[in-house]
């Protein structure tokens, strides 16, 4: 079973990395750009388990490695 974590600043922390790729899009003429975030992305792939088992373990990997829970939120996607 494969799984994906997205993993990004909560809407209330800072993002610097956004706001300069933000910037640097506008300057080159994407008007348009209301707001960037910048974030992280990993693919899990666990061996045969029950989704729910799956869901589980991943969330507590997320929880507990993947992402810092004081200025990160994460969403799991089986």
């Amino acid at each position: 079973m494969k799984a994906r974590v997205y993993v990004s600043f909560k809407d209330s922390v800072l993002d610097p990395q956004g706001k300069a790729v933000k910037n640097a899009l506008l300057s080159i003429g994407y008007e348009k750009v209301k707001d960037v975030r910048q974030g992280k992305f990993f693919q899990i792939e666990m061996d045969d388990m029950s989704e729910a088992e799956a869901k589980r373990q991943i969330t507590e990997m997320a929880e507990k490695i993947l992402s810092n829970p004081v200025i990160e939120k994460f969403e799991v996607i089986l």
